[in-house]
């Protein structure tokens, strides 16, 4: 074991928010690989001196073209992912198969779902219907279903669930469709119930209540929305996965934006708790806190990635979280402040209002930090962000267009649906690395397409990201040297993680999203591992 591998492990151990057990260290056991979220492998049998002589060791093709962004978990000898309709499970050495099940529902537009949680021996995903179900781990066997969201009006359960203490942790997606309101629940991991359901934005007396509401909703809430008639409460829904600290037992979810996307003007106030971090009482529900990261947002910039929580270097409990607004917005917990935000991609017009005329402005509805969040390296005290540079021309719709919109379908508050994206030729990624406890840039590299795959620091001194055309990339995390790359053949938009189960390290890709709204090449998704 490496120094800096001994080292790591000590900053974790002494200051870290506890979020793994010991025997977890070799594995991938949940979306972000902690429930906290940081992402980083304390392995380090692939470093920064042999890594040019990774190759890939197999592959497993999903047969399908999909919105391929699955997040990916090792567990228990076991390598675990999702498409839209299908749950497998592979051997994670030889990408032998070792079951796979197939759920019957009608298509989402994005034909996406961005993953499972692990708990004892169960797996756990949600649908494009509205369902959460429960698998056995190890036959594939479905155990259990329950609804959640309403396919009739457009939400859905492509996010990653979370699992911890008995309970499963997800919500709904669809809140860019008009009165749809996002919802957080948990629920019992041996039978579905539903234990707890919050609203993410005030729920109204017609609204329909699937189980016990958490306690004590606070009124600050329904006092931040003032809208007309024809304008009712939409957003806050989330898409992505979540964060969870043990310690203290407290849920961090992350809410999408309000709708109207770009017509503020029709609802008033600050319209909590969209393009927010909302804090939960894990058990109860029951509402702790709240950091709008995004205040006033009419550009689409959800918070929707999963934040990190960390102790710092500095010795402070820190949250990171990147929003599609193109920030990285680091908050002290104690103090509940802002220590900075700084931005990770090209910015523009940011301020300017919409209008009929059109409003170019960057990052654009489909720019920033897109459905994976930060990640954090404790040896080196370093955030590593992947974004999306990429801008977009948005037109402001009349009120009446958007007060006469019908419940359910997509409400923008634009005829340009949500906006003409620039010309592929103009977009690009960004990785940067930032130093966690002053904001200071350490490094930063511009990729010739996208980043929005999973990113993951290890103990090894390596960084391992790909991006969108399909280059999957090692570099030297502390230097920001290019190491190694290697073409995968479809663009890099799910997860990247590394494990050992005896046989050597592997870093593993889901590699492969085809999708209607980001031209990339039309391939099969599949999962490819690589090692020494």
């Amino acid at each position: 074991m490496s120094y800096r591998t001994v080292l790591a492990i000590a900053i974790v151990t002494a200051f870290a928010i506890p979020s793994v057990r010991a025997a977890d260290t070799k594995d991938w056991p949940s979306y972000n690989r902690t429930l906290t979220s940081e992402r980083y492998t304390p392995l380090d049998a692939i470093n920064t001196k042999n890594v040019q002589d990774l190759k890939v060791l197999c592959s497993y093709d999903s047969g399908e073209q999909t919105g391929f962004q699955t997040g990916l978990v090792q567990v228990d000898g076991a390598l675990f992912a999702t498409t839209e309709h299908d749950t497998f499970s592979i051997d994670p050495n030889t990408c032998t198969q070792n079951w796979r099940a197939h759920e019957e529902f009608a298509s989402g537009l994005l034909k996406v779902n961005r993953g499972l949680a692990w708990l004892d021996g169960r797996v756990y995903r949600g649908t494009a219907d509205g369902r959460v179900l429960a698998y056995d781990a190890k036959s594939g066997q479905r155990l259990w279903a329950t609804t959640i969201a309403d396919a009739a009006k457009g939400e859905s359960v492509p996010a990653a669930p979370i699992a911890w203490n008995g309970l499963v942790f997800v919500g709904n997606a669809g809140s860019d469709n008009k009165g749809v309101k996002g919802r957080m629940y948990a629920l019992d991991a041996k039978d579905g119930r539903i234990v707890w359901e919050f609203y993410m934005v005030p729920k109204g007396e017609g609204d329909f209540a699937r189980g016990p509401q958490a306690p004590n909703p606070p009124a600050e809430a329904a006092a931040s929305w003032k809208t007309a008639e024809g304008f009712p409460i939409t957003g806050g829904a989330t898409w992505t996965s979540y964060t969870l600290d043990p310690a203290s037992g407290l849920l961090y979810v992350p809410s999408g934006n309000p709708a109207p996307n770009f017509a503020k003007e029709h609802r008033a106030g600050d319209n909590l708790f969209t393009s927010s971090i909302v804090v939960l009482d894990a058990k109860t529900g029951a509402y702790q806190r709240h950091f709008q990261l995004v205040k006033r947002d009419f550009h689409d910039w959800d918070a929707s990635t999963a934040p990190v929580l960390f102790t710092s270097k500095g010795k402070r409990k820190l949250m990171a979280a990147a929003p599609k607004d193109g920030q990285l917005h680091v908050i002290d917990l104690d103090s509940g402040k802002v220590l900075y935000s700084k931005p990770m991609t090209r910015t523009f017009n940011t301020d300017a209002p919409i209008t009929a005329e059109g409003t170019r402005f960057c990052p654009g509805s489909q720019g920033g930090a897109e459905w994976n969040g930060p990640a954090y390296d404790p040896a080196l005290n370093l955030v590593f962000t992947g974004e999306v540079d990429w801008c977009v021309t948005v037109h402001a719709a009349t009120a009446d267009a958007i007060s006469g919109s019908p419940i359910g379908q997509p409400w923008s508050g634009s005829p340009d649906g949500f906006g003409k994206m620039d010309d592929t030729s103009k977009w690009a990624g960004w990785m940067t690395a930032t130093d966690a406890d002053t904001g200071k840039r350490h490094w930063q590299f511009k990729a010739p397409f996208p980043l929005m795959g999973g990113i993951t620091p290890t103990a090894g001194g390596v960084l391992f990201f790909g991006d969108m055309g399909g280059t999957f990339y090692a570099f030297d995390a502390a230097s920001g040297k290019k190491l190694w790359s290697t073409e995968l053949g479809g663009a890099i938009a799910g997860g990247v993680i590394s494990y050992d189960t005896g046989a050597g390290q592997r870093v593993a890709v889901a590699a492969g999203m085809t999708s209607p709204i980001w031209p990339t090449p039309k391939v099969n998704g599949k999962i490819v591992v690589l090692g020494l």
